[in-house]
């Protein structure tokens, strides 16, 4: 089997505290990918690693075939990246956006203007290409950054908690627009989030990490049926192997990171 991603015990450490322990994880070429775990869990680490952001204290991560520490460089060439906070600039329209983004990318000059063309139409941006970034809604500003993210159609795309602020329509919108993408150019998608409905929604595998470790790995309906329990809900399996309610606090810093993003996403 061909896999996207493989971590072989992958580790960090701050200090005293470890922050992901031995952490072994193959995600399979094509698939969605989810993230899900309390806050402290691991998880923002973890994709801070896979993504060069961070190094590992020890183990090791191979993303597209390549090794995350040997070659860091390469592996940022090949993946994308949508970050929590919001990366698009709202004194540039979202075209200019784009456009900046191929040239960050090194996208060929014959070939910017069809690429950015063809992810406005794929992302619904189209008629909204030429208004400044600051005008758009959150649901718009998420679809543009996947579409900037996409532009180089990398091999693995990170998102992380890519609907956190929205709103139930501008939630849907950026699921529908997210699954066409990577239909229309086949990537392997690994996302954080929070949301049980989005993770069972979107997600073809998850991870349930505790403690900086897999607590449990399945589909979502092989976690559900893992519990025995008829009805049961990913929320039900994300108490059972957490041993945790559902988070919507954290500490100051998670906290304040998040208010800003939801106000900035509005």
């Amino acid at each position: 089997m061909e896999y996207a991603l493989k971590s072989e015990s992958l580790t960090r450490d701050f200090g005293p505290l470890r922050a992901v322990d031995h952490l072994t994880l193959a995600v399979r070429q094509g698939e969605i990918f989810g993230l899900l775990g309390p806050n402290g869990a691991g998880k923002t680490t973890t994709m801070k690693m896979l993504t060069t952001l961070l190094p590992p204290t020890s183990g090791t991560a191979f993303v597209a075939g390549l090794n995350i520490i040997r070659d860091a460089a390469k592996v940022r060439g090949v993946i994308g990246y949508v970050p929590q906070l919001v990366s698009a600039d709202g004194t540039l329209t979202g075209r200019e956006n784009l456009i900046l983004s191929a040239k960050l990318y090194d996208i060929p000059r014959k070939e910017r203007a069809e690429r950015v063309e063809a992810v406005l139409r794929t992302m619904g941006l189209v008629d909204a290409a030429n208004r400044m970034v600051r005008q758009y809604s959150g649901g718009m500003i998420r679809r543009l950054e996947i579409a900037q993210a996409m532009l180089h159609r990398p091999s693995v795309l990170f998102l992380d908690e890519p609907t956190v602020g929205l709103d139930p329509v501008a939630r849907q919108a950026v699921w529908d627009y997210l699954k066409t993408l990577i239909t229309s150019h086949p990537t392997t998608v690994v996302l954080t989030t929070h949301s049980m409905e989005e993770a069972d929604s979107l997600c073809d595998r998850l991870a349930i990490l505790s403690h900086g470790k897999t607590a449990a790995l399945g589909m979502p309906q092989e976690l559900k049926s893992s519990l025995g329990l008829e009805g049961a809900t990913l929320t039900d399996v994300f108490r059972h192997y957490t041993g945790a309610d559902l988070e919507t606090g954290g500490d100051f810093r998670e906290i304040s990171k998040r208010r800003r993003t939801i106000r900035r996403l509005g």
